[in-house]
């Protein structure tokens, strides 16, 4: 029989339904090889060769593979088609050993037609993708290797930077930055509600435009002269408005979405993707192409037309430009491999799926269209407007319904005289830019040319498990340990830490997996003045104080010491102040003022109830338990919504 090679069980399993009998379909797990974990593993003085060993823990199925192999009429490496996909046909050919039957097939969506036109069309190893993972995989680890113990001893044991995470995290920091030096500034809106004099007399609100109004005591001299003013339309404006759909997902658009729409991490959109693709429900999940393929295109109109009706479906086809500029338009965006059926799956994955296939389809349907109205009136010598919209046929919006706040506006004509009810002058305020979440800082990140559709997951979990950004509430904001380590790293390797620099990085890397750059030239151009700044650095660079917070206590032990909040390998927790003299630690008990609810349903006295904390997973995932633990175990990744304040 044949042997095929993939990298999950999951994929394994799929395939082996559409392949039947004459193949065995066998998992890498994962990576087979890679970097070893207690040194460099790099040979920095022969051409940055990298030292390649067997991962310990899949020497059984490295073993298995090589025993399979040898039985096989054919072997075919069908691992995913990106970067990291090549270097694990690359590593698993080496394993195999010299052998005239391997080879190389690559799909974007696990399909019957797919995996068969695969096999019938085998390639080569794709030496310049495998060229651009090492570049990527040996660079890292250079950064890592040379900033980490350039930390320890500047900044902190234990801490670690990497090229692309720690960008992300100076993101977020210059955000926090912004949002404290921000000065509102108060301003005022004037909304009138007026209604016509004659027929239905219906009501509507106009607002004050052309004038701006910063404080109260405008607002007041305003409001009166409107009081006393006469209302007469002065302008009509009817348009019918075309609302084009969105263009299908790719990872940065799909996980901007699992945040907006779920408040999902892009992790968890990420691991859903995952299942979905292996499962081959959906195409390769990895993508930053908008690219549709004629035969998908094809198969949906006749679906739009079969489900929804000829109204829906537009007169030609519609395809998307792909923005990015390194996008590989031999992948497609993401979409469903068949629109007729689906399998049971989890829940997770169903909810994914159901977004997935709602935003292709809706691709290809027609556009929705508006009535839009605006009226002008004049009061006096001010100007007010009011505008509306009602939906005239939802088109894409059939699967995508929401309330429109639909805005019915009289049919009023030019020169009518209208009647005041009441002015209303609002106060507010400007509101400082706000934090990033995973959507926007996946979209910053995406617009900088920072990362790639596979990183952006790993990077947002690592800057967290790291402990430099915390997420509250769903919105970043950079932790005091991450505030240190990030103005050490911008004031010394100003950079290496710019974004410009950074994207830059990014595309020389990519250039590589297209033969227009060699890796070794490439690193080397990095490696040299960088090298050479760490030495600098490590001799002369200025020992950097990570702040604490202060709770207003002295220590127990010494006396002399006060209590302050640090942040370890494990997250927060109080010392003293005298640290390393002094070697007093406790327990840090973030509260949020609400008593367990568990513990509120049982017969505790009060007092003796436990509070809500925040805890963090040991993957950094913040969540919420009591106080109590282990004696009350409750726990929720959500935060309680009670009004039972302490």
């Amino acid at each position: 029989m044949d042997l095929v090679i993939v990298e999950s069980p999951t994929k394994a399993k799929t395939l082996s339904r559409f392949l039947g009998g004459g193949y065995v379909v066998m998992a890498t797990m994962g990576h087979i090889k890679d970097l070893p974990k207690s040194t460099l593993g790099i040979d920095v003085k022969n051409n940055f060769k990298p030292d390649y060993v067997p991962v310990v823990k899949r020497e059984s199925t490295i073993s298995d593979l090589v025993k399979e192999a040898k039985k096989a009429k054919k072997v075919f490496l069908a691992s995913d088609p990106d970067r990291e996909g090549e270097a694990i046909a690359s590593h698993a050919k080496e394993i195999l050993g010299k052998r005239a039957n391997v080879f190389r097939i690559s799909f974007h969506e696990i399909t019957k037609e797919a995996v068969e036109e695969a096999i019938a069309t085998p390639r080569d190893i794709d030496k310049n993708l495998v060229d651009a993972q090492t570049g990527r995989r040996v660079l890292d680890r250079l950064v890592g290797y040379e900033l980490s113990p350039l930390l320890w001893k500047k900044v902190r044991r234990g801490l670690s930077a990497g090229r692309v995470q720690s960008v992300a995290v100076r993101l977020i920091i210059e955000k926090e930055r912004e949002i404290k030096a921000f000065k509102k500034d108060e301003y005022w809106e004037i909304f009138c509600d007026i209604k016509r004099k004659e027929g239905k007399k219906e009501n509507f609100t106009v607002q004050l435009v052309q004038e701006e109004v910063k404080n109260g005591n405008k607002a007041d001299e305003i409001a009166g002269q409107l009081t006393k003013s006469d209302y007469r339309v002065s302008d009509v404006k009817k348009r019918e408005v075309v609302k084009n759909s969105y263009p299908p997902f790719t990872t940065s658009t799909m996980s901007q979405a699992g945040a907006r729409l779920f408040g999902w991490s892009a992790k968890r959109t990420m691991r859903a993707a995952q299942k979905l693709y292996e499962e081959g429900l959906i195409t390769y999940h990895r993508t930053d192409s908008f690219n549709i393929s004629a035969a998908a295109v094809t198969k949906t109109r006749e679906f739009i037309k079969k489900t929804y009706g000829e109204k829906y479906l537009p007169e030609s086809a519609k395809f998307y430009k792909t923005t990015s500029k390194v996008a590989q338009e031999a992948h497609e965006a993401i979409r469903p491999t068949n629109l007729n059926e689906k399998a049971e799956i989890a829940p997770d994955e169903n909810k994914l799926y159901d977004l997935i296939f709602r935003r292709f389809v809706a691709c290809q349907m027609t556009a929705g269209i508006y009535d839009e109205t605006i009226i002008d009136v004049t009061a006096g010598k001010y100007l007010l407007r009011a505008s509306g919209q009602i939906m005239k046929f939802d088109g894409w919006r059939k699967l995508f319904p929401r309330d429109e706040n639909s805005v019915a506006l009289p049919d009023v004509v030019v020169d009518e005289s209208l009647q005041l009810i009441k002015v209303s002058p609002v106060q507010k305020f400007t509101e400082p830019p706000p934090r990033f979440n995973e959507a926007s800082l996946i979209k910053m990140l995406e617009k900088l040319g920072i990362g790639r559709p596979s990183t952006y997951a790993p990077i947002i979990s690592t800057i967290q498990i790291r402990n430099y950004v915390e997420k509250d509430e769903g919105k970043f904001t950079p932790t005091l340990v991450g505030v240190a380590v990030n103005d050490f790293l911008v004031k010394n390797f100003p950079e290496e830490l710019n974004y410009q620099f950074t994207a830059q990085m990014e595309g020389d890397l990519d250039s590589i997996a297209t033969g227009e750059k060699k890796w070794v030239e490439t690193i080397k151009k990095f490696w040299g003045p960088f090298a050479k700044k760490v030495k600098i650095v490590t001799k002369e660079g200025k020992r950097v104080k990570i702040e604490t917070e202060k709770l207003g206590k002295k220590c127990s032990d010494c006396k002399g010491g006060e209590l302050v909040i640090r942040i370890g390998r494990f997250g927060k927790f109080i010392s003293c102040s005298k640290f390393p003299d002094c070697k007093h630690t406790e327990k840090y008990l973030e509260k949020i003022g609400v008593k367990c609810p568990e513990c509120e349903k049982g017969s505790l006295p009060r007092a003796e109830r436990g509070d809500v904390i925040i805890k963090k997973s040991g993957k950094g995932r913040k969540f919420f338990g009591c106080s109590r633990y282990p004696d009350c175990k409750w726990a929720s990744w959500r935060k309680p919504l009670t009004d039972n304040k302490i």
